[in-house]
């Protein structure tokens, strides 16, 4: 148990070695002035027993030395320095002068501190007095010490047994009050941390109101209320997390539409809804070899509106858009739903007929050209009438190339603007 205090290496235990020290020091400084006190009581007293035997001697050491009987003067002296409180006597004559010196010690084993007491020494004669020397006593620490030696040792012992008591009594109290319960406290919060169950809460065996309990309780509260913060924060990651699926399946069907939109715009022309030239002669060269690999005819219709450039500059670009989709919408009223029609130019169209021979694309052809020279627009109060040309080819067993089919069908569109317009070559 004193090593663990010395070598103390938690709170508690360095409370006690702190509290205990400064008690050790009060109690060594009280101890110290009680040995002083008692000490310089016990002086006094010697001092004052060396002035009564002072007074007691006088008279024969002054008899002794009015009458020059220097025998008589050793004697007293010696039987002086045996008594046990004196440890040394001196004789001065008148003229300060050392008739005797005689000490209990050698001055080897000399004392710490020496004291004394001095008396002159008188004869009365006729009434009157005569000085004759001084006589001096001499007493020292070890006298002292070995009166109040006892009760230096008393005082001692009561000390050590008071600071064992007082020590062990220290030691079970910080243990019992502090020690213990902060083990227990420490103990129940390592296992929450550990465990990671925040539902749980400290239970000190201690169940007294101190600062411990109050400890106990401010940090169940602090548990409870990282519990409702996990909990919400929970509630708060779920709704999170359903919002942003949401958000995310909403997106994703924004994409979805978007993409599909950004799709239609890569492969439909935005003014007529006709194919763009791309889309048309990819879907074309794949229409047209599967067609081959049936041993089906195919046929391509190129058209071109006559003097289209003319309506633009007449009636300007708004009603010319107006008339390409105007020629959009008639063709699309006479084709089938497998074939295809497509914007290739500014005015430039072309259809592809799947499974058609050269009389049925020509009879289909002119229909067109018909329907669209004898319709007529009315637009913001004006009459707009125009016509087209067409070139028409058919597919070949070793066609195999939609660009094949393009230029040939080029070919018989020009032969159609060369003999006049408005006419269908084949």
């Amino acid at each position: 148990m004193f090593l663990s205090y010395l070598s103390a290496n938690n709170l508690s235990q360095k409370m006690l070695r702190v509290i205990f020290s400064i008690y050790l020091m009060v109690a060594c400084l009280i101890t110290s002035i009680q040995f002083l006190t008692e000490y310089l009581k016990t002086q006094d007293s010697i001092s004052n027993e060396l002035k009564q035997l002072e007074a007691s001697v006088l008279g024969p050491v002054a008899t002794s030395l009015w009458q020059y009987n220097q025998t008589q003067l050793n004697a007293l002296v010696a039987g002086l320095v045996k008594m046990p409180i004196i440890e040394g006597v001196d004789v001065f004559n008148k003229h300060a002068n050392n008739m005797i010196s005689k000490r209990s010690f050698t001055p080897a084993s000399e004392p710490l501190s020496i004291f004394n007491t001095q008396s002159d020494l008188h004869w009365l004669l006729n009434g009157e007095k005569i000085f004759l020397g001084t006589l001096v006593l001499y007493s020292s620490s070890e006298v002292v010490l070995d009166r109040v030696w006892f009760g230096f040792t008393l005082i001692a012992v009561t000390a050590i047994i008071k600071l064992s008591v007082l020590f062990g009594l220290f030691i079970w109290a910080f243990n019992r009050y502090l020690a213990i319960p902060l083990k227990e406290l420490m103990s129940q919060v390592n296992e929450i941390q550990l465990s990671k169950n925040v539902s749980k809460r400290i239970n000190l065996s201690n169940t007294e109101n101190n600062e411990l309990s109050q400890l106990q309780q401010h940090m169940n509260n602090m548990l409870s209320a990282m519990e409702r913060d996990r909990t919400r924060l929970l509630v708060d990651e779920q709704n999170k997390r359903i919002w942003l699926e949401n958000a995310v399946e909403k997106r994703t069907e924004a994409l979805q539409i978007l993409n599909e939109k950004l799709q239609r715009l890569a492969t439909i022309d935005s003014l007529t809804g006709a194919l763009n030239r791309g889309s048309f002669f990819d879907c074309a060269q794949h229409l047209l070899m599967l067609c081959q690999r049936q041993k089906s005819p195919v046929s391509f219709v190129l058209m071109d509106l006559d003097h289209f450039k003319n309506i633009n500059d007449t009636y300007g670009h708004f009603i010319g858009d107006r008339v390409l989709i105007h020629f959009t919408e008639t063709i699309q009223t006479l084709l089938r739903k497998s074939d295809l029609i497509g914007r290739i130019g500014g005015e430039e169209f072309v259809i592809f007929l799947p499974d058609t021979g050269m009389d049925a694309a020509f009879g289909l052809a002119d229909e067109i050209r018909k329907a669209i020279a004898h319709s007529r627009l009315e637009i913001e109060g004006k009459t707009v009438s125009y016509t087209v040309s067409l070139g028409i080819e058919s597919s070949g067993p070793k066609d195999l190339s939609i660009d094949e089919l393009f230029k040939r069908a080029d070919l018989k569109l020009y032969d159609a603007k060369d003999k006049g317009r408005n006419r269908v070559e084949i």
